[in-house]
């Protein structure tokens, strides 16, 4: 969704850091990519190896034929379940409706967003196996961490508060809750929700949305919306929806739950 501000990694694909591009006058922290990088190829092996397991009698041995051992290549960045990592810039997938999750794995193997690992992990696969992943994540119910601690002040909090929950009407941005529903959880079978989720990913994504290097088919409407955000704003918004604790019921709401307020449907891409 955004822009990183000053000193911060730009995501320019699904939310991760990316140590191979950056934009100018933006800083980036590496982190350890090599090793990253290693574990990624390593799990594209086994990715493109097990879609041939289910033909094959198993035998001792072998690793286990369920989507769990298939999807390993996805934990060191997303976590056993998708329940997201210590690393801030890799972000959840756990309990995101499966058509918002297969339209982005579509979106990273045709190359629309680009993230050399994810484009060249997912490359091979086929799109009836990337509904199979995203299925299989949409499915998964681990726990929401804790909210995030937050270092912007009050006003700054009250802000985002506003923006999340009223929009600005003057500047024609509409509330994030009438799109992601009126408690963040996402709506079937294509909108996601916004819990769970850390202040620098949130940015990043905005940011991303604001400049161009994330995009959506026609309509863009997130495209329409960050693009009239302001940078304090973008900041407001990622500490308030950061802050947030976990509803009881963190799953997206059925499809037709509540009216979106833009002809963009519920499939965003």
């Amino acid at each position: 969704m955004l822009k990183a501000n000053v000193g911060q990694r730009f995501d320019v694909g699904a939310g991760t850091k990316c140590p191979l591009r950056r934009l100018p006058h933006r800083s980036a922290r590496i982190g350890d990519t090599a090793l990253t990088l290693r574990k990624l190829i390593v799990g594209l092996g086994l990715a493109l190896s097990v879609q041939t397991l289910s033909a094959t009698a198993q035998t001792p041995g072998q690793p286990p034929d369920t989507m769990a051992a298939r999807v390993e290549a996805c934990t060191p960045c997303h976590g056993n379940k998708g329940e997201g990592t210590t690393d801030v810039y890799f972000p959840r997938l756990a309990g995101k409706p499966a058509g918002y999750l297969y339209n982005q794995l579509l979106s990273f193997k045709n190359g629309r967003r680009k993230y050399p690992p994810m484009n060249y992990l997912l490359e091979y696969l086929g799109d009836q196996y990337l509904q199979e992943i995203a299925d299989y994540f949409a499915e998964q119910r681990p726990p929401l961490p804790a909210p995030a601690a937050s270092e912007v002040s009050a006003q700054v909090m009250q802000h985002g508060q506003s923006l999340v929950a009223r929009g600005d009407p003057a500047r024609q941005i509409p509330a994030c809750g009438s799109c992601h529903g009126p408690g963040l959880t996402g709506m079937e079978p294509g909108i996601p929700g916004l819990l769970g989720l850390r202040p620098n990913y949130i940015s990043a994504q905005l940011g991303a949305w604001r400049y161009g290097t994330r995009t959506a088919k026609a309509p863009d409407c997130m495209q329409q919306v960050a693009a009239r955000l302001t940078e304090a704003d973008v900041t407001a918004v990622a500490a308030y929806l950061a802050s947030r604790p976990a509803p009881i019921n963190a799953a997206p709401a059925g499809k037709g739950a509540y009216v979106l307020p833009f002809a963009c449907g519920s499939e965003p891409d």
